[in-house]
């Protein structure tokens, strides 16, 4: 790649490193593994840049790779290392702790697919036909998924979980998304 390219990586890697790590975290549930996948879509992002221009939204792309990193960490769990006892990280302070702790534990009840449809659709904001595009699924699956998911945690955080219940992991700071109407 030509020395402006490589800048312009850089540029799009440090601008989307925290909100697709927080995606990653959101999809695995593990921070260590977050860090480990988001480096390999990363790497595999770097590996397309010089075709960068025939992406129409580099954006859905990125999220495409990740979740598809993310699918295939899932599938060779068995293969990696065990996780330590040591806690993980926080990403942000949580008005209510409790309550992060209750989404957090939901979510990981969800199966990885329907996990990734909450998060790309929910925290990172992409409308059915990019979370489609994102996982390489078709816009009826994004729909299933999403209708599936959202049952099962509403019957995992009680009939009265509504938008706050999402505000528990908020999307960086700079963004401007609304929070997640359950009902």
């Amino acid at each position: 790649m030509r020395t402006g390219d490589v800048e312009e990586f850089r540029g799009f890697a440090q601008e989307r490193l925290v909100h697709l790590r927080r995606a990653a975290y959101l999809m695995c549930g593990d921070w260590h593994h977050a860090e480990d996948i988001t480096q390999t879509a990363l790497a595999k992002l770097y590996s397309v840049w010089g075709r960068r221009r025939q992406i129409r939204n580099m954006e859905a792309y990125a999220h495409r790779v990740l979740t598809r990193a993310c699918v295939d960490h899932m599938r060779r769990r068995w293969r990696r290392e065990q996780p330590s006892c040591v806690l993980p990280e926080r990403a942000e302070p949580c008005a209510d702790p409790a309550l992060g702790l209750q989404v957090r534990a939901a979510l990981a009840v969800l199966p990885p697919r329907q996990r990734a449809v909450v998060v790309l659709r929910y925290w990172a904001d992409l409308d059915i036909a990019s979370t489609a595009a994102a996982m390489g699924c078709s816009i009826g699956t994004v729909k299933s998924h999403t209708a599936r998911a959202l049952a099962r945690l509403r019957s995992l955080l009680g009939d009265d979980a509504d938008s706050d219940s999402f505000g528990a992991f908020a999307p960086p700071a700079d963004s401007t998304r609304e929070k997640v109407v359950l009902r």
